[in-house]
């Protein structure tokens, strides 16, 4: 990745900074779909200058990132956020400066705490009808085993492009969790379409951006 162009977010006092990154990376989403190069397939990265170094755990940055200047132009990402234009500020293309750490940014499949709520309720009704017991017991039951960790990555709310497609009555909202990790090297990959890593790449290889 050679070159980038850098989205800062400027909340204010009605408007969030993690409504804006929802907001944002939508949009950084649908265009980075709408410019594919292959099924699920994106010559542009994502990157996160301020991963877990800001108060708020993705920062107030967003970096794109391609092999060339090209790519980024013809993405045009100022077209994508001109709903946003009060509360971005995005600057122009510029070449990767020539001291930089590389970085993996990787989607990470995690439950959410609602999604473990519904689980266990599901759980617990299937236990009541096959047992007899009644749910309230169930339910205490594998409160027990009810797992206590929950993840701790930053994430953004998003939704699933898919199943608006599939079903536009359903809420397709979920959280993708971005989890960092340090590379030693530069190392060439693919990116999915949220520009993150691609599970495509296998479990020995991670597409990296450059981090400064």
């Amino acid at each position: 990745m050679n070159y980038y162009q850098e989205i800062t977010l400027l909340p204010d006092a009605e408007i969030s900074l993690g409504f804006l990154w929802q907001n944002l990376f939508q949009q950084v989403h649908i265009a980075l779909v709408e410019h594919k190069v292959a099924e699920n397939q994106s010559a542009v990265a994502v990157g996160f200058p301020d991963y877990r170094n800001a108060k708020f755990p993705l920062g107030n940055k967003l970096r794109l990132f391609s092999k060339d200047q090209a790519t980024l132009e013809k993405l045009a990402i100022d077209k994508w956020l001109t709903r946003l234009e009060d509360y971005v500020h995005i600057k122009g293309i510029k070449p990767v400066p020539e001291s930089v750490s590389y970085v993996s940014f990787e989607r990470k499949q995690v439950k959410s705490p609602e999604r473990v709520e519904r689980d266990m309720r599901r759980k617990a009704e299937l236990w009541s009808a096959k047992s007899g017991k009644p749910l309230a017991e169930c339910l205490a039951d594998l409160e027990k085993s009810k797992p206590t960790a929950l993840c701790s990555l930053p994430f953004i709310y998003l939704h699933s492009q898919q199943t608006k497609q599939r079903s536009p009555e359903k809420n397709s909202k979920f959280p993708l969790f971005i989890d960092m990790y340090e590379q030693s090297a530069k190392q060439d990959g693919l990116f999915d379409c949220y520009g993150l890593n691609s599970k495509a790449n296998g479990k020995d290889v991670f597409a990296t951006v450059p981090h400064f």
